[in-house]
């Protein structure tokens, strides 16, 4: 994967993380606030807690930093996937977004 690859595909990656968030609100009575600055989005529930995604460009990795620890991703067979095997970005943002927030969440 080039670098302008990368970008490209993270930048829809960061994208449906806002649009997710947008979705959830409008849909759920869940409170999450996202706040994106260049490459990086904190998602902050309504009891505070965070969870933070950005981007790696030189790794061409996409970084997440939950309650449960930290996670890398790599853009692999169309989807981004965890570097230790343990699954895909949004189902991961899912578990942990439910798990922090007290809610069953689907980003």
């Amino acid at each position: 994967m080039t670098d302008l690859e990368f970008l490209d595909t993270a930048e829809h990656l960061l994208s449906r993380i806002e649009a997710s968030c947008d979705r959830i609100n409008d849909e759920t009575d869940a409170d999450i606030d996202n706040q994106r600055v260049g490459g990086m989005i904190t998602v902050t529930f309504a009891n505070r807690s965070q969870i933070i995604v950005n981007l790696q460009k030189p790794l061409h990795e996409v970084w997440m930093a939950a309650k449960s620890g930290g996670y890398h991703f790599k853009y692999k067979d169309g989807q981004w996937l965890d570097t230790k095997g343990e699954g895909e970005f949004f189902a991961n943002l899912s578990r942990f977004g439910s798990a922090q927030s007290g809610l069953n969440l689907d980003f």
